[in-house]
């Protein structure tokens, strides 16, 4: 799985513009919803977690569908599929390879967005660990259909379709959290959902991720 990470991680950063394309639509996002809606600081703070958040799950999104391709088109995931190690720790080898490339640039650039957007103060700590505990959670939800779709081809809208109503959960217990820290009220219960959803999903999507793999190549 080590072995697995490290190759991913190196083949990002021999192509950096595939790990950069989420993180310019996260920042081209953020940036237009002002042009969108009213510019007031007071209108801005109070949507500032929602438009941050939802920016993370589109540029996520956008990443999943390189996630498997890549494999299935130079023929690594045939050698994944027949290696003698669980295919469930090598799935989760790409999962966490994906969300260093990707989910860690996204929580490193949300501070910023939140300062673009006028976040107030106290709620910068909700934002940081509600992404901290989400960004992954979304890398192994869209995994499951990033899975699905690896032989079809021009499967964007498909694996959105597949990976929306995963991602449903995630956005309100993330946006509830900064909400919450936004009007001066706990959010910790928030942050413990996610953390449930995130131990669920370490221990159950790469099972799932595995055998929609080998359903989509046996069959």
């Amino acid at each position: 799985m080590m072995a697995l990470i490290r190759r991913d991680l190196r083949l990002a950063f021999r192509t950096p513009g595939q790990s950069l394309n989420p993180v310019a639509f996260y920042l081209m996002v953020a940036s237009l919803f002002p042009l969108g809606i009213a510019p007031e600081r007071e209108t801005l703070s109070q949507l500032a977690g929602g438009i941050v958040w939802i920016g993370a799950l589109l540029a996520v999104l956008l990443s999943l569908d390189s996630l498997f391709k890549g494999d299935n088109d130079d023929g690594s995931l045939d050698q994944l599929l027949l290696s003698p190690h669980p295919l469930p720790l090598l799935v989760l080898g790409k999962i966490i390879a994906h969300w260093l490339t990707t989910g860690v640039a996204l929580i490193v650039m949300a501070p910023i967005l939140a300062l673009m957007l006028h976040l107030p103060e106290q709620a910068f700590p909700a934002l940081m660990a509600s992404l901290l505990l989400g960004t992954p959670l979304m890398s192994l939800a869209g995994g499951i259909g990033a899975a699905l779709t690896v032989r079809v081809q021009r499967g964007g809208v498909l694996l959105t379709l597949l990976s929306l109503p995963l991602y449903i959960p995630v956005l309100i217990f993330g946006t509830g959290a900064v909400q919450s820290a936004v009007d001066g009220m706990g959010y910790s219960g928030h942050l413990l959902w996610l953390g449930a959803f995130l131990v669920m999903g370490l221990c159950l999507a790469p099972i799932a991720i595995a055998a929609s793999l080998r359903i989509v190549v046996d069959g």
